[in-house]
């Protein structure tokens, strides 16, 4: 089953505005379909093209790294007489698969750039992570493009439901709410997203097995047992801790605060002890960080705290999977109670993880926003997440809430308005129910959200 991804137009724009001067970098986590996707664009757009798999290349392939930069016709007739496939010049794309297992071949690419004669496409998993680029020269001819996992706006193309599709987004610039038979729908198929997930093998598990969550679940347990062989090969510095809070996901953010509270991991833990640990998960792409802004007066970045983080998982479906057991999910009744959305105990983190998820495949830093009354001896003002306009000379913050029950409370919504009013854009609440839009901001429901 063949996915459609909104990345292959990006790729196409690439390709007609680089015209050879640039190298493409895909970076993502595992199993999120860029070999895939790299291989459909080889095919479906140049003459010929070889997949270099860094994983399995033979030793030969190595080597004429080694041996032939130099003489570029003999490094290009190695590939070609390798792979069985013929080159044409400024007609066929050569594609560098799971290159952090080869750096070597990341540095080349300045040079190959540089003949002019083939387009590059490089996929890596991890490739951001300083292990992998210790010692070689990063090439400046080399573009970056993240991957994420299908996005629901994927999905709904994926169940042929792009109707629906289309409708939710001519609602959303009218401001106006779906009629309430489509409503339900769209409610469905969000649960069905949050459950399944993005990951494209649990996708085409579950569809190919006729809606199947059991199938899926089995997929995303293999994706979450490849995390961890990627967190063993980790530093040996830190391994261990970057185990022990990727474990802990799901129980952070099944608390109230949902910040990563490292006395819970260990009993003597230092923020100092875990940074690298937790910036490599958010490195890997495995994981979405979210960062404390301390003062939306100066900007969200500028007054970032790194010391107080929300650690999302990458995927929804994934942390689905990471929550439960094997034996809960098999009985079913679980996937009842969150499609009629009776979880209680856990749907908030649900919710609140596919909201951070929707932000990051936009392109979108993560932040959230807390404030600590010495009066009271506790945060009395806590906002989900703070969107910027990103405007220089009218800058504005909205603030996101999200809510996983229609019945909620708005009191630091409220507090957080009331204390920087002077700054607030659109101000906006995520709820099950359907779009309203009032003075007091934009209320839209979980499915709807992909439009901001």
């Amino acid at each position: 089953m063949e996915l459609k991804r909104d990345i292959y137009g990006k790729l196409m724009e690439w390709k007609v505005q680089s015209r050879g001067s640039t190298a493409l970098l895909i970076e993502g986590a595992r199993r999120i379909g860029k070999s895939t996707i790299a291989e459909k664009f080889g095919r479906e757009n140049y003459r010929s093209h070889i997949l270099i798999d860094f994983a399995v290349a033979p030793r030969i392939i190595k080597e004429n790294f080694k041996d032939n930069l130099n003489d570029l016709d003999r490094f290009f007739q190695v590939l070609s007489l390798q792979y069985g496939t013929r080159l044409y010049p400024r007609d066929s794309l050569i594609i560098f698969d799971e290159i952090q297992r080869f750096p070597r071949a990341r540095e080349a690419i300045k040079y190959l750039v540089a003949d002019g004669r083939y387009d590059f496409l490089e996929t890596g998993s991890l490739i951001s992570i300083r292990e992998s680029v210790e010692g070689i020269v990063v090439p400046s001819e080399e573009r970056k493009l993240k991957m994420y996992p299908l996005t629901f706006p994927e999905f709904l193309m994926a169940t042929d439901e792009e109707p629906l599709l289309d409708y939710i987004r001519q609602c959303y610039e009218k401001r106006q709410p779906l009629q309430d038979a489509f409503h339900k729908r769209a409610s469905y198929l969000i649960r069905e997203y949050m459950l399944v997930g993005g990951m494209p093998q649990s996708v085409v598990a579950y569809l190919e097995g006729g809606k199947d969550f059991a199938a899926a679940d089995i997929a995303k347990r293999q994706i979450l047992d490849l995390y961890r062989d990627d967190i063993k090969k980790a530093s040996r510095r830190y391994k261990s801790k970057v185990s022990s809070l990727f474990e802990y996901i799901p129980g952070y953010l099944s608390t109230h605060e949902k910040k990563v509270v490292l006395a819970r991991v260990n009993a003597h833990g230092e923020f100092e002890d875990y940074d690298d640990p937790l910036f490599w998960l958010g490195d890997s792409m495995m994981c979405n960080l979210c960062y404390r802004c301390a003062d939306p007066h100066m900007g969200l970045a500028l007054s970032r705290d790194d010391s107080a983080v929300k650690c999302y998982l990458g995927d929804t479906g994934l942390l689905v999977s990471l929550s439960f057991s094997e034996n809960e999910l098999s009985s079913m009744e679980l996937y009842r109670k969150i499609m009629a959305g009776r979880l209680s105990l856990n749907e908030g983190m649900l919710h609140e993880n596919l909201i951070a998820q929707t932000l990051a495949a936009s392109g979108r830093a993560l932040y959230f926003y807390t404030h600590y009354s010495e009066e009271k001896h506790r945060s009395d003002i806590e906002v989900d997440f703070l969107l910027s306009n990103e405007s220089k000379t009218n800058p504005r913050v909205a603030p996101v809430e999200v809510k996983s029950s229609k019945n909620y409370t708005t009191t630091s919504y409220d507090a957080f308005k009331k204390r920087f009013g002077n700054r607030i854009g659109e101000s906006m609440i995520v709820h099950p129910k359907a779009l309203s839009y009032d003075e007091r901001g934009l209320r839209l429901p979980t499915y709807m959200f992909f439009c901001v």
